[in-house]
C-alpha cells in the first residue's frame, strides 16, 4: 500500500507509527509517500491522521505499478537523451560482450560514432559460469571505457557483477546494468538506490515477472526514479536457443508497470543468425529500447562469440529497423 502524505504532517511520526507494517519514507516524483507492506489492503487506523490519498497496490510490486503512477517513468541521461517518459524513443545500445582491449573498445567506439549509436555497452566485471574462462578486464576495462566516453561523447553502460566492485560500476558508467545473475544481490541494490544513477535490471533467466519487479523496488524505495527493466530471455525446456524470450512478459510489464523496457535479443537466442529477427519483434513490441552485441571479429571474442553481430550486420539490421520505427511512429535513437 502507498500512502500519499499530507502537507505539513509530521513525517516522522507517521513512519515511526508505519513500523509495524514495514513502512518506508520515500521521496517520489517531488512528494513523500509512505510504502507499507503490499499485504495491507486497508489503511491502519493509526495511520489514517496523515493519509491525503491511499493507493493499494498487488503484493510488494508497488512504486514501480502503474496502479499508482500511471505514467511511464523518465529516464533523464546526462546528455539530454531521455529514456521512457512521454517520447517514443527506442534507444540502442550497442557493443561487445567483455572489454577485452583498447584496440577493440575503439574500433567499437568509433563504429557507434560512424551509426549514429549514443550508448556504448560493455563488460568489464564478468559473471561467468565457469571459472576456467575470461573473467573480464576489471577496473582497468571500466577505465577503457570512460575513456571512450571522453573521446567520443558516447554513454556507457556497463554491468556490476557483485557488490565488491559496485562503487567502481556507479563511478565509471552512466548507466548501471545489474545483471541476471545479480539480479537478488541486495549490495548492489542498495548501492543502485543511493547512487541516484540510471540503473537498469535485467531479468534473472529463473526469475518471474514479479521478482523482476521487486528486484527494482529496493533501488525505488530508496529514493532513486532511474530504473529501467530489461528482458533478455529465460530458461524453458527449449534446448535449441540460448534462453526463450518472453514477449509476452514484455506485454504484462508495459500494462501494470511504470519503468520503461529494454529488450535484450542478443542473449535471449544466443546466436547471431536470430539476432536480427528478434530485434525487429522487439522493436515491434513499441519497447523503449534494444541491447545488442556487436564485435569487430565475434570469432575472436573472449566472451559470447556465438551470439555477437560484426559490424556489416548491424548496420544490416539498423537499416532494417529504421522504416519499422516509421511505421510504428517511433524515434530511432
Amino acid at each position: 500500500m502507498i500512502i500519499r502524505l499530507k502537507q505539513g504532517c509530521d513525517k516522522n511520526e507517521a513512519l515511526h507509527l508505519a513500523a509495524p507494517f514495514y513502512g518506508i519514507l520515500v521521496q517520489d516524483g517531488g512528494e513523500d509517500v509512505l510504502v507499507i507492506s503490499g499485504k495491507i489492503q486497508e489503511l491502519p487506523s493509526i495511520l489514517e491522521p496523515f493519509a491525503e490519498e491511499v493507493i493499494p497496490t498487488e503484493g510488494d510490486f508497488q512504486l514501480s505499478a502503474r496502479r499508482y503512477r500511471n505514467e511511464k517513468r523518465a529516464i533523464k541521461l546526462s546528455s539530454g537523451l531521455t529514456i521512457g517518459g512521454t517520447t517514443t524513443n527506442c534507444v540502442l545500445m550497442i557493443g561487445p560482450c567483455s572489454v577485452e582491449e583498447e584496440e577493440q573498445i575503439e574500433a567499437v567506439a568509433q563504429f557507434c560514432v560512424a551509426q549514429g549509436i549514443r550508448v556504448l555497452r560493455a563488460g568489464a566485471f564478468k559473471p561467468r559460469t565457469a571459472p576456467y574462462s575470461f573473467q573480464g578486464l576489471g577496473l582497468e576495462g571500466l577505465k577503457l571505457l570512460a575513456r571512450m566516453r571522453e573521446k567520443y561523447g558516447l554513454l556507457i553502460i556497463t554491468e556490476a557483477r557483485d557488490a565488491t566492485h559496485i562503487e567502481a560500476v556507479i563511478e565509471h558508467s552512466d548507466i548501471v546494468q545489474v545483471g541476471a545473475k545479480a539480479m537478488y544481490d541486495h549490495g548492489i541494490l542498495k548501492a543502485c538506490g543511493k547512487a541516484r544513477k540510471p540503473v537498469l535490471i535485467k531479468r534473472g533467466f529463473g526469475s518471474t515477472l514479479q521478482e523482476l519487479v521487486q528486484a527494482s523496488e529496493f533501488v525505488l524505495s530508496a529514493g532513486n526514479e532511474q530504473v529501467m527493466l530489461c528482458e533478455r530471455g529465460i530458461r524453458t525446456f527449449e534446448t535449441k536457443t540460448r534462453f526463450t524470450l518472453d514477449l509476452c512478459g514484455v506485454a504484462w510489464l508495459k500494462e501494470h508497470c511504470n519503468l520503461p523496457i529494454i529488450l535484450d535479443p542478443s542473449h535471449a537466442m544466443g546466436y547471431a543468425y536470430g539476432v536480427p529477427d528478434l530485434a525487429r519483434a522487439c522493436l515491434a513490441m513499441g519497447v523503449d529500447g534494444l541491447l545488442v552485441e556487436v564485435h569487430p571479429f565475434p570469432a575472436k571474442a573472449l566472451s559470447d562469440s556465438s551470439q555477437q553481430l560484426n559490424f556489416e550486420q548491424f548496420a544490416r539490421l539498423k537499416s532494417s529497423l529504421i522504416p519499422l520505427a516509421q511505421a510504428i511512429g517511433i524515434t530511432l535513437i
